[in-house]
């Protein structure tokens, strides 16, 4: 670091600056996390180097001998991980996988059946302003009005009707358990196929917390970057059945040259993700998810569902008489990050929203346990709660005190 702060220091100070952020604040976006000292090493290693267009054994370059162990070590890995008969870990990014799915299996104007963005979906799942809704015809199901879970009988319905040419489970802000073998028995019953995106949720998949999609999905996509405590990054599973046409989509269809840096830090993820400490970690998230939703339901604010059965909650603070821009920046003055999220049947703008979405797989990172969810959920509702600004003082010194006592491992100056 000290080469970068002698050629740009610009650049070096606002690195150093974000890394006191993050050491100072608490970050409960649910889809970030903290990775290890050994994936930033190889994210940052020689390997950002090395042009390796095509596959291991297979290049259009020359000089790709260990690129190509580095590859071969994440695709079998994450089979490895998620008991897949075949990975792609090429993907740029988590749309850039869901990307590769659709351009394989659809044509444009091809239905696309997902769930609504407003009720927890996400963009690359038929949102009107990404690509998967201009290139296709985007259908979507939603929560139940009344419980604000999906009810699999008004899936069902919804496919019945509109026929899609593909089905996707998975979402961005939906706190509850997916049920992929109904949702197979939906898609084989209107002849559809099935993708799940569990970008979300793939490190709980990964230690057997979570329902697994694979033996389900005639395609499975993920990133590396949220609950698996990757690098930021994407990935593909399917059949062997789809081996070849989906990595034939990848490259040379949608992307060039591998970002052969960003695989070497999958690699290092993925054998993380097979120790049994992951596992513990993985628990760990799930029971201070619960903890914190008990509480802040405790304290008087009103939970989406009614509660989570994974990383994260969605809090209704409209019901508090705030908006979820208003609760985002009220929790950042005191050191906590949230994002605003719209809840079902919002009737707010997105940019506005009545909720905000809180995950805790990076404070689980950095040490916090369920006996510290109290004290944050006691700051989290003051501060969405309070009349005036007056008080916050007192709560970002309570912030400081949590962040404090709970450093984040494996930092270097």
């Amino acid at each position: 670091m000290s080469e970068l702060k002698t050629v740009d220091p610009a650049v070096y100070g606002a690195i150093q600056a974000e890394q006191e952020r993050q050491q100072n604040h608490l970050e409960l976006i649910a889809s970030e996390n903290w990775t290890s000292l050994a994936v930033r090493e190889a994210v940052g290693s020689v390997m950002t180097d090395k042009y390796a267009e095509g596959y291991p054994g297979r290049r259009y370059y020359g000089g790709c001998e260990q690129v190509d162990v580095v590859e071969e070590l994440a695709k079998n890995r994450a089979k490895e991980l998620f008991g897949a008969a075949h990975a792609n870990v090429q993907p740029h990014a988590g749309a850039a996988a869901n990307l590769a799915v659709y351009l394989t299996v659809l044509k444009p104007g091809d239905t696309i059946l997902g769930l609504e963005l407003s009720h927890g979906g996400h963009l690359t799942h038929g949102s009107p302003v990404s690509i998967s809704g201009q290139l296709y015809h985007a259908e979507h199901y939603q929560v139940d009005p009344a419980t604000e879970q999906i009810d699999l009988d008004m899936v069902r319905e919804k496919a019945r009707r509109v026929s899609p040419r593909i089905i996707v489970a998975g979402a961005s802000s939906y706190p509850r358990t997916w049920d992929f073998a109904k949702f197979r028995a939906i898609a084989d019953e209107v002849g559809a196929l099935l993708m799940v995106d569990m970008a979300h949720f793939a490190g709980l998949v990964a230690t057997g917390l979570h329902p697994d999609p694979v033996p389900y999905s005639d395609f499975v996509t993920s990133t590396t970057h949220k609950t698996l405590r990757g690098p930021r990054g994407g990935f593909i599973l399917c059949p062997e059945s789809w081996a070849k046409a989906i990595d034939k989509t990848v490259f040379p269809g949608l992307q060039g040259g591998p970002l052969m840096h960003a695989i070497a830090g999958k690699a290092v993820a993925f054998q993380e993700a097979l120790s049994p400490a992951f596992r513990t970690y993985q628990e760990q998230v799930l029971a201070n998810a619960k903890a914190l939703a008990r509480s802040l339901q405790d304290r008087g604010l009103r939970l989406v569902s009614g509660g989570t059965d994974n990383h994260l909650m969605l809090v209704d603070v409209k019901a508090s008489g705030i908006t979820g821009k208003e609760a985002q920046s009220r929790l950042a003055d005191v050191g906590i990050t949230v994002n605003k999220n719209t809840i079902p049947f919002d009737k707010e703008k997105p940019m506005v929203t009545s909720g905000i979405r809180i995950g805790t797989p990076q404070v689980t990172s950095r040490g916090l346990t369920e006996s510290d969810m109290a004290e944050m959920a006691d700051i989290i509702a003051g501060v969405v709660q309070a009349d005036s600004r007056e008080r916050f003082g007192d709560y970002a010194s309570r912030v400081r005190d949590l962040a404090r006592s709970h450093p984040l491992p494996g930092l270097r100056p």
